[in-house]
């Protein structure tokens, strides 16, 4: 989230990174049974170091919320599919059918305590989120009854047609990455 203040005409930016700590726990995948260090993993290690390198930024804040405990394995969308289609058996399963489910906890939260205490305290004129998903509506539209200019960047994600009410303008920041963003173990 991007936040932006006008003072006596001059721009003032100041930036908020949401997200939380990667998963660090050694699980078993259930159809190899091989032993994954997921705290080792390319993922893992790129935002630890992506974490580090933010906190020592300036006019950057750097917030962390926390995975749920409850981890665990599940199957791909795609595979229950033709499971319950009857076009594959559970013997047909690959330890590439699955996927460790983890949801974030308190970054939702986060982001909107700081939209409504800027919005509140009259810090702000406009807020650029960058999200990839609509969690972010009560908090846009306590901030659009304020007055303040509410932007999202999508992510190049597809937003549903609804979503355009609580927002006022839709940007595209950076163009989007051709290699997948996260690989599933």
């Amino acid at each position: 989230m991007e936040t932006v203040k006008r003072i006596n005409g001059v721009i003032c930016t100041e930036f908020f990174f949401y997200d939380c700590p990667p998963l660090s726990k050694k699980m078993h995948n259930p159809i190899s049974g091989k032993a994954i260090d997921f705290s080792k993993t390319p993922e893992a290690l790129f935002r630890k170091e992506l974490h580090q390198a933010l906190l020592g930024k300036r006019k950057l804040a750097v917030r962390l919320g926390h995975l749920s405990d409850d981890a665990q394995w599940t199957l791909k969308p795609e595979k229950i599919k033709a499971l319950l289609k009857h076009k594959i058996s559970l013997d047909d399963l690959t330890e590439n059918d699955v996927r460790v489910d983890v949801r974030q906890k308190g970054v939702d939260m986060r982001i909107g305590v700081d939209v409504t205490s800027l919005t509140l305290k009259g810090q702000v004129d406009q807020i650029v989120l960058m999200a990839g998903d609509a969690d972010f509506v009560p908090a846009a539209k306590i901030a659009r009854r304020e007055g303040i200019d509410f932007i999202l960047d999508p992510m190049w994600q597809t937003i549903p047609a609804g979503l355009h009410e609580h927002i006022d303008g839709l940007r595209t920041t950076c163009p989007k990455p051709e290699l997948p963003l996260r690989r599933q173990y």
